[in-house]
């Protein structure tokens, strides 16, 4: 196991700067997930990290060596596509132990390490199979199989799940988290779906547009989003902005509506912000302000509301069922609110 550091590393397609100076420190066993929208830079980056592509500029350390130079076959990590990668000849064994027969290792050394992964993945059943004859799941097991069996410094992941539909989805995440706490070791998984980052890492990175958001623990970026764009990235369904105008002690958004200011928050009046709310921070209550019913989705456990405010669509998420129809007026209170800075994205504090 190591820690991986990248240093003011970027990328340049030509003239053009796709990924700009980032500055990440994955821990000794630490589970790292890169997330953002597609063509946010992501890939680009893992794939420099395992030595597919070249950097442009900056430093990657793997077990505090610098391994710019260095070929990917020789930075000791392991790495898990999007689309399996697996040799439709081989059978599974063949494929899983693919790497140490190149490497000239005995077939016993082989078995062994083949079963021990097979064990851990629920394999051993299908070591004579080829890929053609699993599901997308179980392709999806032989290509963890076939990284654990090198048994890596690093684990690479580049969206692993993406194939898989969304029940097999939820059980491949649980898999992959229980496999990591197992192993104990290093991985940084790429991934666009803010839930996988939410529940599978010790630490996310949020990128966008190839420049880094925000660092931290899924709950704080959560609970202390930096900006905008985090705010809205994280969370599902998203957070809901409103602008409006700081009056005394709380923001008006419309003449007679107004949303309370975040605790301790002191600005001066007559500021343009943005309000931030999470659906789930929203109550039906009387005290509330007026909002125009749009569309509600029941989903047993919660009651899904669209609605509109002055204009503005809104989502609320209530534990509560309630018989609600398109049109109707009730009332929406916010529990909790953030503060944004219009021009800059930036919370304000």
């Amino acid at each position: 196991m190591a820690a991986v550091t990248l240093k003011g590393v970027y990328k340049s397609f030509c003239t053009t700067q796709v990924v700009h100076g980032i500055d990440i420190a994955v821990e000794d066993g630490e589970f790292c997930v890169l997330v953002g929208p597609s063509g946010c830079g992501k890939s680009t980056l893992l794939r420099m990290i395992a030595g597919l592509e070249e950097i442009s500029g900056g430093d990657i350390e793997i077990g505090g060596r610098v391994v710019n130079q260095v070929a990917p076959k020789e930075r000791d990590i392991a790495m898990v596509f999007q689309n399996y990668a697996l040799y439709p000849h081989m059978t599974v064994f063949d494929n899983m132990a693919f790497s140490m027969k190149l490497a000239g290792e005995s077939r016993k050394k082989m078995r062994e390490r083949v079963e021990v992964a097979a064990n851990i993945l629920g394999l051993m059943d299908y070591l004579d199979r080829y890929p053609r004859q699993l599901s997308g799941g179980q392709r999806q097991r032989v290509a963890m199989g076939r990284a654990i069996v090198r048994a890596p410094q690093v684990f690479l992941f580049d969206e692993p799940l993406s194939n898989l539909d969304a029940k097999l989805r939820v059980a491949m995440r649980t898999e992959i988290k229980a496999l990591h706490q197992r192993l104990k070791t290093t991985s940084i998984y790429v991934t666009h779906d803010q839930i996988e980052a939410m529940t599978m890492a010790d630490k996310i990175v949020v990128m966008n547009a190839g420049k880094m958001e925000q660092v931290g623990s899924p709950l704080d970026l959560y609970d202390n989003p930096a900006n905008l764009f985090v705010a809205g990235f994280i969370g599902s369904p998203a957070m809901n902005f409103i602008p409006g105008k700081i009056n005394g002690s709380s923001v008006a958004i419309a003449p007679g509506i107004e949303l309370p200011l975040p605790a301790k928050t002191r600005l001066e009046s007559n500021l343009d912000v943005i309000v931030g709310v999470r659906p789930e921070h929203l109550a039906v209550s009387a005290t509330g302000v007026p909002v125009e019913v749009v569309v509600v989705e029941p989903t047993g456990a919660d009651t899904q509301i669209f609605c509109k405010l002055v204009g503005v669509d809104i989502t609320a998420v209530v534990r509560e069922r309630h018989e609600f129809h398109p049109g109707e007026a009730i009332r929406l209170a916010p529990q909790l609110t953030f503060l944004f800075d219009p021009a800059s994205g930036a919370r304000l504090a």
